[in-house]
């Protein structure tokens, strides 16, 4: 079982085959779903339970795997999709959303990453759980997953140029409510 790939067990599943296979995709992801699931949370039992539902959710959605993308990178943007719709529930009088039309000089926007960076990873953690979610999302995507711009768009199925601006405008709502909460330092 080991030896098939990803696809091949969704095909074998999709065609009426063994259902009990999808542990090995289970088996497979599971660790990484979780991870992400609970950097949006800071909690355990309720990463576990957002864990649980993307999977199945997956399991349900297979016939719906077309194979355009790698499994992974299907199973990732699932997993966005979920949190985000997730913290968005939780959070939805929380905050007003940010003007469409903003515009971020560039040289503003690289002093916002250089601000970012060197921010203390406690008060990071307090300020990531105040940004909205998707700005969370995408600077987690983008810092701790290390993900190009390319692996962004694929996962979000958002264009390039959103994707940059995305990530400009995470960097200023994270650097402004840091400044808020914890002064210029």
């Amino acid at each position: 079982m080991s030896k098939l790939t990803d696809e091949e067990i969704i095909t074998i599943i999709t065609n009426g085959g063994n259902p009990q296979i999808f542990g090995e995709l289970y088996d497979r992801y599971s660790n990484k779903v979780y991870r992400k699931c609970i950097s949006f949370t800071s909690d355990s039992a309720l990463a576990k339970d957002l864990a649980h539902d993307i999977f199945m959710k997956v399991f349900l959605s297979l016939s719906k795997f077309k194979g355009n993308a790698k499994f992974s990178t299907w199973l990732y943007r699932i997993t966005y999709n979920h949190c985000v719709d997730y913290v968005k529930k939780r959070n939805r009088m929380r905050f007003e959303p940010i003007d469409e039309e903003l515009i971020i000089s560039e040289s503003m926007d690289d002093k916002n990453e250089k601000v970012l960076l060197d921010l203390r990873a406690e008060r990071l953690q307090e300020v990531l759980e105040l940004i909205r979610a998707e700005s969370k999302m995408i600077l987690l995507m983008k810092y701790q997953d290390d993900s190009s711009i390319a692996d962004i768009m694929e996962m979000t199925g958002k264009k390039e140029s959103a994707v940059k601006m995305a990530i400009k405008r995470a960097k200023l709502e994270a650097v402004t409510l840091y400044n808020e909460k914890f002064g210029q330092e």
